[in-house]
């Protein structure tokens, strides 16, 4: 059964659609939010990655801190995300420590002075609108250790968050146009 904040997240996804179709930008730290709570995590263990115009890579829509990091190009094999677009599929790793990886983006501070712990588990669901993926959701549990950072993901969970995917799709189209 989903959770209230699964419901709350889909209100605030059609409204927040529907409002902001006169071009105001589209910020995602409410969905962040919502989300964390329905998973048990932390605001920054929660990303949201929308398609570039030309459709040859994802950018960081949310959190505010990774949106001018830079890119990930969909050609990368070392990318969770990137493969969650071409396999359009969605996928949890509840060891990713050991899975290769771009780190780069762990280590970017979540506050000013603080360095973020890494990704020991992640889950990944594409953001589909119509057939087509257009950016991705991902939730992961950081630690310094793998039983630091808490229960392993499950199943139903990921199914969870494919739908929390097919309810922001409406506003992350939104904010790939930006």
């Amino acid at each position: 059964m989903p959770s209230d904040h699964i419901g709350d997240l889909k209100k605030w996804a059609h409204d927040h659609s529907r409002r902001n179709n006169d071009g105001e930008a589209v910020r995602l730290n409410r969905a962040l939010d919502l989300i964390s709570k329905n998973f048990g995590v932390q605001p920054h263990e929660v990303a949201i990655l929308g398609l570039t115009p030309d459709e040859r890579s994802l950018r960081f829509l949310a959190p505010d801190n990774l949106r001018i990091v830079g890119q990930i190009p969909l050609s990368s094999t070392n990318s969770l995300a990137a493969r969650t677009v071409r396999e359009k599929r969605p996928e949890l790793v509840n060891h990713f420590t050991v899975v290769p990886h771009a780190s780069v983006f762990e280590a970017v501070p979540i506050a000013d002075e603080l360095r973020g712990d890494p990704i020991q588990k992640i889950m990944s669901a594409p953001i589909v609108l119509g057939n087509e993926v257009i950016g991705v959701v991902q939730v992961s549990r950081k630690g310094k250790t793998l039983a630091e950072a808490g229960a392993d993901f499950t199943h139903p969970q990921l199914r969870e968050l494919k739908t929390i995917a097919d309810a922001l799709a409406p506003c992350i189209l939104l904010c790939t146009k930006e």
